[in-house]
């Protein structure tokens, strides 16, 4: 586990959407090592949350 802090410098969302990528920026860096399959990770959850908001 890795014990750094992000620090949040500037927001226009929800307190519940930025509890919401806190945690899975905080799943993909634990699950990956490499940026570019970070990125992917938060890509592949976000697409997916705004995919079942717009369905709803």
């Amino acid at each position: 586990m890795n014990d750094c802090k992000a620090i949040i410098k500037n927001v226009d969302m929800s307190e519940e959407m930025q509890q919401d990528s806190m945690q899975c920026a905080t799943q993909a860096l634990e699950k990956h090592n490499i940026e570019k399959d970070i990125t992917a990770h938060i890509k592949k959850d976000f697409d997916k949350k705004m995919f079942l908001k717009a369905s709803s």
